[in-house]
């Protein structure tokens, strides 16, 4: 490479070689194919040809309800796809617009997109790298990879740094990557990868082009309708063997397949189940989730396993001092978290006394070394401390300034007149001072490095190292990134750091640590209540992740970390070692994306309904493709927030607990939903079959069906989504992921609720008809009694478990304005001239209201029996 950089021809014949600097995407589907796509299901064929059928036989208004039906089935499915394909776009932001290049000598601003392999391009502080950066300069170079790698602290960065191909991010100090943002320093290097060559650009693809995993509710939606479609083609078709057998007319039978076939297709479910992820996506928001896709409101609530990042999810992505470790031994505990500047001074009182107890003024002299050696700077604007410069002097800063130490006071009266800025070869940053006429030189490093340099402590007693290396291990096991500070004096004006930097005077430790939010305890602990797993995933460092894990109960003294070396090695073996690595513990650390990619996708084949909580870019294609992304919305970047389905508007994890609850509420809701529907339709098909068997004329037309099960019952229905919490959802277990809607329990409430509604209604039809009226009016007490037993079993229908006497009457308002409304609207038909003809209903008596009133009423009595039966089963719920 020319220090000249490239010439502008060069540029441009390379920019035909490899293309413009910008990230791989996936082009979406067209919003027609996308609803086209909708019809692909059993449930869709069986009303297709029930429709047609209804045309052939010229039943016109049945085959245009049922079509109505169909657009409102294709639209659910529309709505959840349309905004899955955004994810790969939100990657263009994380390039930045333009670049400082070299080209033709001269150092010019392009467009970032231009750049090319082989440009020379100029960083400094506060820049976005735009493309992956091989470093030939570096000064004072600190990243902050967080968005790749998960770490906290900015990386230090040195020009000429050699490490192996296939060595983890965190360890390519010669490298900048794209996307990452300068903190510190200035560098300079050529270009080695750009757009989808670049490390953001292999993310880009597993994003753009690896699937997301299909909702736990579309899973047990697909295998339901597909059961329920196949049940019906069977009942169908043995019932049109039967009529055939008699000699019925061909229209006749096929009227009665029609008929059977709206009976038993919940045509009101599609519309149903969305009002229920809609109402669960509003309370959500109310609890600080905000819903991107419908399906992951129930998803979140059938979760079984929860593979959180670390940095800015569970702690506060901001680096706080805990810890201060004088040399004899006696530490102090430092409260207060990130940038903010309050807290005290506590002395531990689990450490015991010594004899040669350090005095006081060590404390303030290392605080006041800690802060000289410093290239950090706090300011307060927006109502609020922001810091700029490196995490680990921040938080030094914020230390000093938690007791009173003014860093302007410190700049004016202890004036720096030379220094060493922390470089990563060195591990250590030096200030020198002149204090109170006598010049200083102050320390703060890698406790290695800066201790190595100290004789005596601050007593004036010789060192002990190896009580030294004994905290520094202790700290270190405990989580915390340790710095050693110390001061000697110059003797002389010129600094000579091979003779100034010995036999200096150790202060003490300094132990920091990206703290743990204050909530997250909490919410991990209600996460486990609920049988939930949790896990930690980030890029931080093993002993660093393990203590954090320890400190928050996912981990325990027998918990080893799994590294992503670990899962590199595992992965070469096959996928079965892979798998039992993944299994083997909860904390993963020195992750990078694709790793983190594997373990969620070892999750899913082992059978978890997986939810991915995560803020960096090292989080998309994690989120993208876990069952359920979640998001954090402020400090989150917009890749991460694109490729979630939840986004935690407070970045708060306890949030989390919250969703889930509601989820869980989603899904008991459609349950309710579907056993209400189901028991309905399968009411209707019992009392078809009744009246084959006993050779009587069909009781209900496919327009009275429609009307029972669109409008009557659809009212209810959607009410019915609107149920509130019974108040035990978290206590639960997760539901198992391959267990269907239609469980055990709720196939025999359907069985004894059809077999009492069905036999009733037949029962009340053959009566009629014994009685001498005609079969339009038995069809229209038939089709009467139906509306009144919805209108009763949507009240069975408000729990599984709980008696409707235990339960708050009004609990849920719309449900009974539901219930009114749709026996109001069906007494109304009855009077509307061109509505009642159509449906062929007429008005009945009073008294005849209330006899099929009291026989709808039966319905409670029987399902609060079984309920009651029930209590005393070991049902695995």
């Amino acid at each position: 490479m020319l220090v000249s950089g490239l010439s502008s021809q060069e540029a441009a014949a390379r920019l035909k070689q490899f293309g413009y600097n910008q990230l791989p995407e996936k082009r979406g589907d067209s919003l027609f194919l996308i609803f086209a796509r909708q019809f692909n299901s059993p449930f869709v064929y069986v009303l297709v040809v029930a429709a047609f059928v209804s045309f052939g036989l010229s039943q016109n208004l049945n085959g245009i309800f049922i079509f109505i039906v169909l657009l409102i089935n294709s639209s659910i499915g529309t709505i959840q796809e349309y905004s899955a394909q955004r994810a790969a776009e939100a990657l263009k932001k994380i390039v930045p617009q333009h670049a400082s290049v070299i080209r033709d000598g001269i150092t010019r601003t392009i467009n970032a997109v231009e750049l090319v392999p082989g440009d020379l391009v100029l960083l400094v502080s506060g820049d976005k790298v735009p493309a992956d950066i091989n470093l030939t300069q570096s000064q004072a170079l600190l990243i902050n990879e967080s968005i790749l790698t998960g770490e906290s602290l900015a990386s230090a960065k040195t020009a000429g740094t050699r490490v192996a191909e296939d060595a983890p991010l965190t360890e390519q100090d010669g490298t900048a990557f794209a996307g990452t943002l300068v903190t510190h320093g200035r560098g300079q290097g050529e270009v080695i990868s750009t757009g989808a060559a670049s490390q953001v650009g292999m993310i880009a693809s597993e994003i753009g082009f690896k699937g997301r995993s299909k909702s736990p509710l579309l899973r047990r939606i697909e295998r339901f309708t597909v059961k329920i479609s196949y049940s019906v083609l069977v009942v169908i078709a043995v019932l049109f063997l039967i009529t055939i057998a008699r000699g019925s007319s061909l229209s006749d039978v096929f009227l009665l397949g029609v008929a059977l076939a709206v009976s038993a297709i919940p045509e009101g479910l599609p519309a149903a189940i969305t009002v229920a992820l809609a109402i669960g996506m509003r309370r959500m928001a109310k609890v600080n989730v905000i819903v991107r896709k419908l399906v992951a409101v129930e998803s979140l609530g059938s979760c079984t396993y929860i593979a959180s990042d670390k940095t800015g999810t569970l702690t506060v992505n901001e680096m706080t001092v805990k810890v201060i470790q004088l040399a004899d031994g006696q530490r102090y505990l430092i409260s207060g978290e990130g940038l903010d500047l309050h807290g005290e001074l506590i002395p531990d009182t689990e450490t015991p006394d010594s004899e040669n107890y350090e005095p006081p003024e060590a404390l303030p002299l290392l605080i006041l070394t800690s802060m000289l050696a410093n290239e950090a700077e706090l300011s307060f604007h927006d109502g609020k401390w922001h810091a700029n410069g490196d995490g680990v002097d921040a938080a030094l800063l914020v230390m000093g300034a938690k007791f009173g130490f003014d860093l302007q006071h410190i700049k004016q009266n202890y004036p720096e007149l030379g220094c060493i800025p922390y470089e990563s070869e060195n591990a250590f940053s030096t200030s020198n001072n002149i204090i109170d006429g006598i010049h200083y030189v102050h320390v703060k490093g890698s406790a290695e490095k800066v201790t190595a340099m100290c004789t005596q402590s601050f007593n004036g007693k010789t060192l002990d190292h190896s009580l030294i290396d004994q905290h520094v291990n202790e700290l270190a096991v405990q989580g915390y990134r340790v710095l050693a500070i110390a001061r000697g004096k110059l003797h002389s004006d010129k600094f000579n750091p091979e003779a100034e930097l010995k036999g200096l005077v150790f202060l003490g430790l300094v132990g920091m640590i990206d703290p743990l939010r204050p909530e997250a305890c909490k919410a991990v602990e209600h996460c486990q209540q609920s049988k939930i797993q949790v896990a930690m995933i980030t890029g931080d460092h093993p002993k660093t992740a393990l203590a954090l894990a320890r400190e928050l109960n996912i981990a325990d003294e027998k918990t080893i970390p799994v590294t992503g070396s670990d899962i590199n090695h595992a992965a070469q073996q096959g996928a079965e070692p892979l798998g039992r690595l993944v299994a083997s513990s909860n904390v993963f650390a020195r992750v990078e994306p694709v790793q983190k990619l594997q373990i969620v996708e070892q999750l899913i084949a082992q059978g978890h309904i997986v939810a991915v909580t995560g803020d960096g870019v090292n989080d998309a294609p994690a989120l993208r493709h876990a069952h359920v992304g979640v998001a954090m919305g402020g400090r989150g970047t917009d890749l991460a927030r694109e490729s979630s389905d939840l986004i935690l508007t407070d970045d708060n994890f306890a949030s989390i607990v919250q969703g889930i609850k509601q989820g869980r509420v989603v899904y008991n809701n459609i349950r309710k939903v579907v056993f209400l529907l189901i028991s309905t339709g399968a009411a209707e098909i019992t009392l078809f079959i009744m009246s084959v068997l006993f050779n009587y004329p069909i009781p209900l037309f496919p327009i009275q069906l429609l009307w029972l099960n669109l409008v009557t019952n659809g009212i209810q229905d959607v009410a019915l989504a609107f149920e509130p919490e019974e108040g035990n959802e978290l206590s639960r277990s997760p539901r198992p992921p391959k267990e269907p809607i239609f469980n055990r329990l709720m196939l025999e409430r359907v069985i004894v609720n059809a077999i009492v509604m069905g036999g009733l209604a037949f029962f009340v039809f053959v009566f009629s008809l014994n009685q001498g009226v005609s079969v339009e009016s038995a069809r229209n007490t038939t089709l009467l009694l139906m509306v009144l037993f919805e209108n009763v079993h949507v009240l069975n229908s408000r729990s599984e478990h709980q008696s409707i006497f235990q339960q708050a009457f009004l609990g849920n308002p719309l449900l009974l304005f539901g219930m009114l409304a749709a026996q109001t609207i069906h007494i109304a038909a009855m009077y509307t001239p061109g509505l009642k003809d159509v449906l062929q209903i007429e008005p009945v008596t009073i008294e005849l209201w209330g006899t099929l009133l009291s026989i709808a009423l039966i319905l409670i009595v029987v399902d609060e029996i079984h309920k009651r039966i029930n209590k005393y089963k070991l049902i695995d719920l």
